[in-house]
């Protein structure tokens, strides 16, 4: 990142009179994240600061103006929550709740695949949240481990490309490569991306904390055949581990099915994988597809 591309923020240093920069917590080609204290809740806070060469693209703003709508319109436990902005001035910004706990990527890549009772509430409680999302109109859209929070309960993060299901139909390949549905991916083809990405996004999610590796193999980012860069457009997941159990596999591949259609509702889902964590026989899965 260019000098100008970033605020090089320092421990100690203002982000604005009332947030202190504790330090860089990461950020994508628009924005950079920073914990912080906060002196007006009086404790640590995340703070989403538009990058210093984008505080003028009137694009990048309309984005940080999207999130700090939805996050208003969302209010559930396993959702990260807003607490408020300044859309204009030298620092747009949004300031986030701060969430303890590590991301389900980084558990992944330092402790391989997760275990029962690790990945069982998990999918629980983002199913959950997805069912929330279908009743107060909100596709997510990027659904992967990096912007998952393990905790009790989980937490999902990162509402910057979320939109209602009528502007999600409209949008054109956003998301991230190795998690996107196929309607995201190929929205042509597939008819345009709407809550049931989100479920295969969760699919997507779950499988790679099954098994330790993503469901698919990586594309070809600079490809001009989409199949070529999306994989999960023509070829099937890879085999889930032998030892996961039998319902656990038919849910996930449910979820990963290629028809939004054929998916599961989260509440399905959900419902589904209970009795494995109480311990109870697995119940006879029919999930229907829906027209």
């Amino acid at each position: 990142m260019s000098a100008k591309g970033s605020w090089h923020l320092q421990e100690g240093d203002a982000v604005t009179p009332e947030l202190t920069a504790m330090r860089l917590l990461g950020g994508g080609s628009a924005y950079e994240a920073y914990l912080a204290f906060d002196e007006v809740t009086y404790g640590p806070v995340v703070v989403k600061v538009v990058r210093p060469d984008q505080v003028d693209d009137e694009h990048t703003l309309r984005g940080l103006g999207r999130e700090v709508e939805t996050l208003a319109r969302v209010n559930h436990p396993v959702v990260v929550r807003g607490l408020r902005h300044q859309l204009d001035g030298e620092r747009p910004h949004a300031v986030l709740e701060h969430i303890e706990g590590p991301r389900l990527s980084s558990l992944i890549r330092r402790h391989g695949r997760l275990q029962p009772q690790q990945y069982l509430p998990l999918a629980i409680e983002v199913a959950g949240a997805l069912h929330y999302f279908r009743r107060v109109d909100v596709v997510h859209l990027d659904l992967k481990p990096s912007n998952v929070i393990m905790g009790s309960p989980a937490r999902l993060i990162d509402l910057s490309i979320a939109r209602s299901r009528q502007r999600a139909k409209g949008s054109r390949r956003i998301g991230t490569d190795y998690y996107m549905s196929p309607e995201q991916a190929d929205p042509d083809t597939h008819g345009g991306p709407g809550h049931e990405a989100d479920v295969w996004g969760l699919g997507a999610t779950l499988f790679h904390a099954v098994a330790g590796h993503r469901a698919f193999d990586k594309g070809d980012a600079d490809a001009e055949r989409l199949a070529d860069r999306f994989p999960q457009l023509v070829r099937d997941p890879h085999p889930l581990p032998d030892d996961v159990p039998d319902v656990v596999a038919k849910v996930v591949m449910a979820a990963l099915d290629k028809r939004p259609s054929a998916r599961p509702l989260p509440a399905e889902l959900a419902d589904a994988l209970e009795p494995a964590v109480a311990g109870l026989p697995a119940p006879r899965l029919t999930f229907k597809v829906r027209r």
